[in-house]
């Protein structure tokens, strides 16, 4: 699933190149880490598909931390962006995850991480900065859905990604368990699906998903003709379709992320299998925000899932997330490439609340979050419109959307809230 590659230096202060990223990702003024300023570390992957998303994650977090003038309580806070691919591999490596997790910890300004956005990155990252001595370290993910990080699925989840034996990693969004589930039960319930393939990438949030999804599916009368890991290093699939063909699917699972040669994988699903109305195509969110896929003729038509809530309903909703986003969009000229930028916004106030109540040491931050009264961010506030606050026991949020998009017209229109349970 892995292959080693030499770490890309893009973690700099100043964050992402303006040419790519419209200016520094650092929040508040320019001033160097020193006095009480202090360092939030942001781990995404700056190369390959997921390049657009992760540059309007750090856009929206600069943009915000602006908004609140750059400091939470008496600390100013700067961003300082650590890029977790490479452009060999187009997409997280993780070598280079190894390589970001020793880097902020050795970092002696940096509090805390927001991220990452992979999953199979966080379960090399969380480990390590939960082990600094000078901590734990705290991390905040926007994105992470497997489970696993937070709660029991796989053998020594999530106990080892704590090895201190207090836990510090955190997230402000749903996790698989949810989502899977979801998928399954709107094939069922609104699409009419009755047999589906399931394909996984052989990473960690893709088989995840796909067993969640699978273990649904089956309660809801589906019958999974198989649930098979495609292999991302292949020019073409159309031997792999042309056997699933033979099985009569009306439904097509897509457990991974579109950087695992995602796009040959649609094509060639309907160029063997027929359209997304012939045989419907569904993925998880590990496809949404990725132009190249909206783009994408043959992937018209394509369901997909959030594990939270889309810009357009955010926008919707008003408030802080609509300014935002108003905001955003002035600045920029468009919306965010993905759904999860305010997501990325909600990790960093969760962050920033930690901050202010700390006394700017690493463990206190921690503390903040998984201690005392814990973090809470009041409906008025919060970037995704909603009250969140974050369980001292387990680090997950309370808030829990899931919710189903439509790929039509190259552009991922939101369909309907998917109730989760």
């Amino acid at each position: 699933m892995f292959k080693s590659a030499k770490f890309v230096a893009m973690a700099v202060v100043a964050g992402l190149a303006a040419s790519a990223c419209g200016g520094s990702a650092s929040g508040g003024a320019e001033e160097s880490s020193s006095g009480d300023t202090l360092v939030v570390g942001v781990d995404l992957p700056l190369q390959g598909a997921s390049k657009d998303a992760s540059e309007a994650t750090v856009n929206a977090m600069k943009l915000y931390l602006d908004q609140v003038g750059g400091k939470a309580g008496k600390y100013k806070v700067q961003l300082k962006v650590y890029d977790d691919s490479t452009a060999a591999k187009g997409a997280w490596d993780d070598a280079t995850c190894a390589k970001n997790a020793q880097d902020h910890v050795a970092n002696a300004k940096e509090v805390a991480v927001m991220g990452t956005y992979n999953s199979g990155c966080a379960q090399i990252i969380a480990p390590v900065l939960n082990a600094d001595p000078k901590g734990p370290m705290l991390m905040v993910s926007h994105a992470n859905t497997y489970p696993g990080l937070t709660k029991s699925w796989d053998p020594g989840d999530p106990e080892k990604y704590s090895p201190s034996g207090k836990r510090s990693y955190a997230r402000v969004i749903a996790t698989d368990d949810y989502q899977g589930a979801a998928g399954a039960q709107f094939a069922a319930k609104d699409l009419g699906v009755k047999k589906c393939f399931v394909l996984n990438d052989n990473q960690t949030y893709g088989k995840g998903v796909s067993k969640a999804f699978e273990d649904e599916a089956k309660k809801q009368g589906i019958t999974v003709l198989g649930n098979q890991a495609w292999d991302v290093k292949q020019p073409n699939y159309a031997a792999l379709f042309t056997s699933i063909k033979s099985k009569k699917p009306d439904c097509v699972y897509l457990g991974g992320i579109f950087d695992n040669n995602g796009g040959q994988l649609v094509k060639d699903k309907v160029k063997v299998l027929g359209d997304n109305d012939k045989v419907k195509l569904i993925t998880p969110d590990g496809f949404t925000g990725y132009p190249e896929f909206d783009g994408l003729a043959q992937a018209q038509g394509t369901y997909l899932t959030f594990a939270g809530l889309s810009t357009e309903v955010l926008r919707e909703e008003g408030g802080t997330a609509a300014k935002l986003l108003d905001s955003y969009k002035k600045k920029y000229g468009e919306d965010p490439a993905t759904n999860y930028a305010l997501y990325g916004v909600e990790a960093l106030q969760v962050i920033l609340a930690a901050i202010e109540k700390s006394d700017g040491t690493r463990k206190s931050v921690r503390d903040a979050v998984f201690e005392g009264e814990g973090i809470t961010i009041p409906a008025g506030e919060s970037a995704v419109g909603k009250e969140i606050t974050i369980s001292k026991e387990t680090g997950d949020v309370n808030v829990l959307d899931i919710s189903v998009l439509e790929l039509k017209g190259k552009t991922e229109t939101y369909l309907k809230p998917w109730p989760v349970s």
